[in-house]
C-alpha cells in the first residue's frame, strides 16, 4: 500500500512538474482537496439520498419491537451522526494517503478531522443516550426513575471529555497532559458545576428512597408547586400545577428542604376530609319526647335511638336522684344525638370509604361555637369527585342541622344589622 501511494503521488508530482513547473506543489495540494472533497460530497450524497432513506423506510412499512428500536434511533438521528463520523474518518484517512505526514496541509485536515470525529461521536453518544431514554420510558417499571437526570449526567461528562479532546487535538499535546493539569483548576470546576453535582446527588437519593418519581403528585408551598411531576432532570424538577402552569424546583432543593407527595393517598385509594361547621353553643340542649318521638322516624337515627333510650333508663332506674331535675341522671342532647346521625349517615354513604378512618368529632370550643369535625375518607382519588361528594356531605349536614335544634354559627352581616336597626325604630 506505501509503495502504490509513493507511486501515484511521484506521478503525479512529475506530470503537474511537467505542466506547471512554477506551481507543481501548490497544484498537487489544490487537486488534492478537491478529490477528497468530492469524495467526501459522493459519499455524502450515497448515505444521505439513498442508504439513510433506505433506513429509514421500513420505520414506516413495519411495525414490531425491533423496528420500533429502529424508528427511536432513527428519530434521534443516531444514523445520520454514524455516517457523518465515517465520513470524517475517510477524510482523515484519504488525507494520510495523499499528503506527506510533516506537510501543513496535513496538520490543518488531520486536525479539522480528528475535531469533526470528537463531535460526531458526542453526538452520537448523545442519540443513543437519548433514545435509550424512549425506549425505558415506555416501561412502566422504569417510567418513575430519573432517567433523564442520569443521561444529562452521563452527557455532561462526554461533553467534558470531548471538549479536552479537541483542545489536545489544536494544541498538538496529548490528553493525558490536560488531565493530569485537572487537579489545579479542580475547585473551579466544583463551582462551575456546582448545580449539576448536587442535582445528581439528590436525583440518586430521591431515586434510591422512592421520595419522588415523575407523576407524583407534589406540594411544595415554598416555589409555588402544588401539581404532578413531569419531569425530573439534572438540575431542576418540572411541575405542572393544577392551573397549568409549570413550575420549576432545584433538583437538590428536594433534598435540603421539605415537600409533600401525595402518592400514598393515591396508592391508598382514598381521599381524606377534614372539614368542620361552626354549631351555635347557645342551640345545644337536652332532647325532650316531641324531639325523640320525631327522630325515631329517621331510619338511620332508629336503632341508635332505641339503644341508647334503653341505656338511659336503666342507668337512671338505678339512681336515687330527682330526674324533674335536669342537673340529675343521664339525658341525650340534641348535639350528641346529631353526632351519632352523622356517623350513620357516614357510614351509610356509597362514596365513603368504610376501611378508613370514619368518625364525627367535637373539637376546643372558642369564640365562634363549637366545632364539629367530620373526618373520614373517600372512596376516590379523583379531585373533581372527591369535591363533589365533600359538597354533597354538607349540603346534607346544613340542611338537616334544624331538625335537631342547632344553629350554624356565623356572624352578623350587614342584612342583620340593618333589620335590628329597623326594629328598633319607632
Amino acid at each position: 500500500m506505501q509503495d502504490v501511494r509513493t507511486q501515484l503521488k511521484e506521478f503525479l508530482l512529475e506530470w503537474l512538474n511537467a505542466q506547471l513547473p512554477q506551481f507543481a506543489g501548490l497544484a498537487y495540494a489544490t487537486l488534492v482537496l478537491l478529490w477528497i472533497g468530492l469524495v467526501a460530497l459522493l459519499i455524502y450524497l450515497v448515505t444521505h439520498r439513498v442508504a439513510l432513506r433506505w433506513v429509514a423506510k421500513p420505520v414506516r412499512t413495519h411495525s414490531g419491537s425491533r423496528s420500533h428500536w429502529r424508528q427511536v434511533l432513527h428519530q434521534n438521528k443516531l444514523f445520520g451522526r454514524l455516517v457523518l463520523t465515517a465520513q470524517a474518518v475517510i477524510v482523515k484517512l484519504q488525507a494520510e494517503f495523499w499528503l506527506a505526514d510533516d506537510s501543513t496541509l496535513m496538520g490543518v485536515i488531520d486536525v479539522a478531522a480528528q475535531t469533526w470525529i470528537i463531535i460526531f461521536c458526542t453526538l452520537s453518544i448523545f442519540s443513543v443516550l437519548n433514545s435509550a431514554l424512549a425506549i425505558l420510558r415506555l416501561n412502566p417499571a422504569t417510567r418513575t426513575f430519573p432517567l433523564r437526570g442520569i443521561t444529562q449526567s452521563i452527557k455532561l461528562v462526554a461533553v467534558v471529555l470531548a471538549g479536552l479532546l479537541i483542545v489536545a487535538a489544536l494544541l498538538g499535546k496529548s490528553p493525558v497532559i490536560l488531565l493530569s493539569g485537572l487537579g489545579a483548576v479542580s475547585a473551579v470546576l466544583m463551582l462551575v458545576f456546582k448545580d449539576p453535582i448536587l442535582g445528581l446527588v439528590a436525583g440518586l437519593q430521591l431515586s434510591a428512597n422512592e421520595m419522588l418519581s415523575v407523576g407524583d403528585w407534589l406540594e411544595m408551598p415554598k416555589y409555588g408547586a402544588d401539581g404532578d411531576v413531569i419531569e425530573i432532570g439534572l438540575t431542576t424538577v418540572k411541575v405542572r400545577n393544577w392551573d397549568k402552569t409549570i413550575t420549576t424546583i432545584p433538583t437538590y432543593a428536594l433534598i435540603s428542604d421539605s415537600f409533600k407527595n401525595w402518592r400514598g393517598m393515591s396508592e391508598a385509594g382514598g381521599r381524606r376530609i377534614k372539614r368542620n361547621l361552626l354549631v351555635e353553643t347557645g342551640s345545644i340542649r337536652f332532647l325532650d319526647e316531641e324531639d325523640l318521638h320525631r327522630l325515631n322516624r329517621a331510619e338511620l337515627l332508629a336503632p341508635y335511638l332505641t339503644a341508647k333510650i334503653d341505656e338511659i333508663e336503666r342507668y337512671n332506674q338505678q339512681g336515687k336522684g330527682d330526674l324533674s331535675c335536669l342537673v340529675n341522671g343521664r339525658r341525650l342532647t340534641n348535639l350528641g344525638t346529631f353526632r351519632a346521625y352523622l356517623t350513620a349517615y357516614l357510614k351509610a354513604h356509597p362514596r365513603i370509604h368504610q376501611e378508613m378512618t370514619l368518625m364525627v368529632r367535637q373539637l376546643q370550643p372558642g369564640a365562634n361555637g363549637l366545632p364539629l369535625e367530620i373526618y373520614a375518607f373517600t372512596n376516590t382519588t379523583d379531585w373533581a369527585e372527591y369535591e363533589g361528594i365533600q359538597a354533597d356531605i354538607f349540603d346534607h349536614v346544613f340542611a338537616v342541622l334544624p331538625e335537631f335544634g342547632l344553629r350554624a354559627h356565623e356572624l352578623p352581616t350587614g342584612s342583620d344589622l340593618r333589620l335590628l336597626t329597623a326594629d328598633r325604630q319607632p
